[in-house]
């Protein structure tokens, strides 16, 4: 979709006002949380139903693929949406070169677990760390469908899912899961966070 420059979000909300559970409920001050987390070095583990399982380092996956804009609406369930400018990558184009083999109809992702390095992990112990997301092979592979490694010209902040996080357009913000480090091709559907925390709730969506 296209937005006039002056319906973005400005930029100092969408870098203050954010859902990051692993830091905290409140959508303010994560800044200020994620100041012991470290996003650098950053690994990725990709493996599964793939004929090419690898595991990569951010950077050399960033200097892979061609970094585009990708201006979105991002909605919320809580009744709150915001226009952002993201820069980013197809995921398509990621999963093109592992190739995912026949049975493969999902793809499940999970966030970083480090609760000595988010004080929401540490302190959130019933939730069944860690965070994990699903998506349909066939809404992966949409052109909309993007890893974001940055947002307004910058590198992701870490209160924004630094340093890559899914964004799927056409989702809530729920799917759009943060600070990956672990991508599988799976046959069946996989289970997510929200779903086993309260399925009566949650679907997978």
């Amino acid at each position: 979709p296209s937005f006039g420059q002056d319906q973005l979000t400005a930029k100092e909300k969408a870098l203050n006002y954010v859902n990051f559970y692993e830091l905290s409920f409140s959508k303010n001050g994560n800044d200020e949380r994620a100041k012991n987390f470290v996003v650098d070095p950053w690994e990725i583990q990709i493996d599964g139903l793939v004929a090419n399982p690898q595991t990569i380092n951010l950077q050399d996956l960033i200097e892979r693929y061609k970094i585009d804009e990708y201006i979105y609406r991002m909605r919320c369930v809580e009744d709150w949406s915001m226009v952002l400018r993201w820069q980013g990558f197809r995921l398509n184009k990621l999963l093109e070169d592992i190739e995912p083999l026949p049975e493969a109809r999902y793809i499940q992702f999970q966030s970083v677990y480090r609760p000595d390095e988010m004080p929401g992990q540490a302190a959130l112990v019933n939730y069944p760390w860690p965070y994990s997301e699903g998506l349909r092979l066939d809404e992966a592979m949409h052109d909309l469908t993007i890893m974001a490694t940055g947002l307004y010209d910058e590198p992701l902040a870490k209160q924004n899912g630094a340093p890559i996080r899914l964004v799927v357009p056409w989702k809530y913000g729920f799917k759009s899961i943060k600070s990956i480090v672990h991508i599988s091709l799976v046959a069946e559907q996989p289970p997510t966070l929200w779903n086993s925390l309260a399925a009566n709730e949650n679907g997978f969506y």
